[in-house]
C-alpha cells in the first residue's frame, strides 16, 4: 500500500505545475475572448472549459514526457530542448484537440470517414488555429521555464523568483 501511495503522490506532484500554469493561462485567454465577444452580446462559457483544457494539456504533457525521445538535447544549450519539446507537445496537443472534435462528430455520423468529412467542413478553423497559436506560445514559455528549472535546480529558481527565506541560491 505504501508504494501505491508514494506513486500517487509522485503523479500528483508531477501534474500540479503544468496544471497550474495552463489553468492560469487558459483562463486569461478565456477571459480575453469573453471580453472581446461581450460587445456583440455573445457569452461564452469560459472558466469550466479553460479548467478542463488545462487538465487535458497537463496530462498530454505528462504522457508525452514518457516517450524516450522527448529529452533529446539535454547537454546542448537550453533552446534546443525548449524548441524540440515545444514542437512535440504542440503536435500531441493538436492530435488530442483534433481527436476531441472528431469524437463529437463520430457520435453523430454512421462512419468514421463521414464524421471526418463533416469535421473538416463544419469546424470553425479560424478558432481552432487561434487556439493552436496561443498554445504554441504558451508551450514555448512553459518549456523554457521547465528547462531553466531543470538546469538551475528547483530550489534555486524558487529562491531567485520568490526569495524564499532559509533557501540559499547556489553560486
Amino acid at each position: 500500500m505504501g508504494k501505491i501511495a508514494a506513486r500517487l503522490k509522485h503523479e500528483i506532484a508531477q501534474v500540479i505545475p503544468p496544471t497550474i500554469f495552463f489553468f492560469v493561462t487558459f483562463n486569461v485567454i478565456a477571459v480575453t475572448r469573453a471580453l472581446m465577444l461581450e460587445q456583440y452580446g455573445i457569452t461564452v462559457p469560459s472558466f469550466a472549459l479553460a479548467t478542463i483544457g488545462a487538465l487535458i494539456v497537463a496530462k498530454v504533457i505528462l504522457l508525452v514526457d514518457l516517450l524516450p525521445f522527448v529529452n533529446r538535447y539535454p547537454d546542448k544549450p537550453l533552446i534546443y530542448n525548449v524548441a524540440w519539446k515545444t514542437v512535440i507537445y504542440l503536435l500531441a496537443a493538436f492530435l488530442v484537440r483534433y481527436a476531441e472534435h472528431f469524437i463529437s462528430f463520430a457520435r453523430k455520423h454512421d462512419s468514421l470517414i463521414e464524421a471526418n468529412r463533416h469535421l473538416l467542413a463544419e469546424v470553425i478553423w479560424s478558432h481552432f488555429w487561434a487556439v493552436q497559436i496561443w498554445l504554441a506560445l504558451l508551450l514555448f514559455v512553459y518549456c523554457a521555464m521547465r528547462e531553466l528549472t531543470r538546469s538551475l535546480g528547483a530550489s534555486r529558481v524558487r529562491h531567485m523568483f520568490f526569495g524564499i527565506p532559509g533557501q540559499q541560491a547556489a553560486s
